[in-house]
């Protein structure tokens, strides 16, 4: 779990406007913050199944929600990627 300021910061990055949580992009910027952060904690652990699952959940979510808005609209989608560092 993220704590509530690393979320915050994470949500600061790709926010569309002032009280934004649950657009898209909110939802991928919080969802790479985890995966990063759970990627780290399995580089130590390499034999924690639990969250490698975990992982494996959320690298599937953020998939989605990122077909779901390069279908919707483009040009957020590459906006989204260049503020989260995604190599897409």
């Amino acid at each position: 779990m993220l704590t509530p300021e690393e979320k915050q910061k994470a949500i600061e990055k790709a926010k569309l406007h002032e009280k934004d949580t649950g657009s898209p992009e909110a939802q991928i910027a919080i969802l790479s913050a985890e995966i990063d952060r759970l990627a780290n904690h399995l580089k130590k652990f390499s034999k924690d199944f639990a969250a490698k699952k975990g992982l494996l959940k959320m690298v599937a979510k953020r998939r989605t929600l990122l077909n779901y808005l390069k279908n919707e609209d483009e040009k957020r989608f590459n906006e989204i990627i260049k503020k989260v560092g995604l190599g897409k």
